[in-house]
């Protein structure tokens, strides 16, 4: 489920989920949206996730 990968992800750098929706899906409120239930589309979600998979956590890492 993408919503827990994103938690683990937000975990991990510590990163605010408002910058992580900004950045990864030009939306503030992604993260909160998908807690609240929201289900991506397909683009969206692909582009979350490569979002992810190429950010260099070892910059931000907590």
């Amino acid at each position: 489920m993408l919503i827990r990968k994103i938690e683990k992800f937000l975990n991990r750098t510590g990163m605010p989920a408002t910058k992580f929706g900004r950045l990864a899906a030009h939306d503030p409120r992604f993260v909160l949206d998908l807690r609240n239930g929201r289900t991506p589309r397909l683009p969206t979600k692909e582009r979350v996730e490569h979002f992810m998979n190429i950010y260099p956590e070892h910059i931000h890492a907590r």
